[in-house]
């Protein structure tokens, strides 16, 4: 299936590389105006205002549209200017990729609560202040599609990561509370977190053979990366016909 965003226009944080970086590329190429969004002059290593400017040429030099802008997602401030020189450029903002995010990686036991809180100010935070930045202009559009970048370490854990893990988990809990609120404004959610599901086990009664959407939701094996199925429930060891995905539309 053909896939033709032409008309709208994306942001995608954390897009100087990486994950990020193809998501912009991506979006690009099938027709989306892309705000390329990555930390300028920060302390992350390599970081630097040149990292969202090259991938926005990129998707320019390939005949697309594009916009660099540089800032931490963690500066509310900075992330309301960057929704206000998209609108202003494009009238509108109709896609959200919350890809940014960094690592400080400890034990528990050696972690400084500074790095705590500076990993959940960027993958928490930084997502809560980009999604309620452009949430108003979404539902007044009556259309908006928002990604929330999840991991594996926040269903399962992840040794020396707990600082991670915590945002990453607290991450699923906003998109599932999102979905809820979003639906009559057809804002809808999607979580990318691949190393999650992809061939995880599912935590289901053996009985139940429904494929798995999600690798804690139902079915003998994970074989989407649809990280969690909200409406899927379990009735006596089998899945319930009944019940649906909201999450995995559009």
């Amino acid at each position: 299936m053909s896939v033709n965003l032409q008309g709208r226009v994306a942001i995608v944080t954390g897009a100087g590389g990486g994950l990020g970086r193809e998501h912009a590329l991506l979006l690009g190429r099938v027709g989306a105006k892309v705000v390329v969004n990555d930390l300028g002059g920060g302390t992350t290593a390599g970081a630097s205002a040149s990292d969202a400017e090259r991938v926005a040429n990129e998707i320019t030099a390939a005949g697309g549209e594009a916009l660099a802008f540089a800032g931490s997602v963690s500066d509310f401030e900075l992330v309301q200017q960057m929704v206000a020189q998209t609108v202003a450029r494009w009238g509108r903002v109709d896609i959200l990729v919350n890809n940014a995010g960094i690592l400080r990686d400890k034990t528990f036991a050696k972690m400084d609560l500074a790095d705590f809180r500076l990993v959940l100010d960027v993958h928490l935070m930084g997502s809560v202040h980009c999604t309620k930045a452009v949430w108003d202009i979404m539902r007044a559009q009556n259309y908006g599609r928002i990604v929330m970048t999840t991991s594996s370490s926040g269903l399962y854990g992840n040794f020396g990561q707990s600082n991670y893990s915590a945002a990453k988990m607290a991450l699923v809990g906003l998109m599932q509370t999102l979905a809820l609120e979003g639906a009559k404004n057809n804002i809808r959610h999607r979580d990318d977190g691949r190393a999650a599901a992809a061939g995880r086990d599912c935590r289901a009664p053996s009985g139940c053979r429904e494929p798995c959407r999600g690798g804690i939701g139902c079915g003998e094996r994970a074989d989407s990366y649809d990280l969690v199925c909200r409406r899927r429930k379990l009735r006596g060891g089998a899945c319930d016909p009944d019940s649906r995905c909201v999450l995995g539309q559009g």
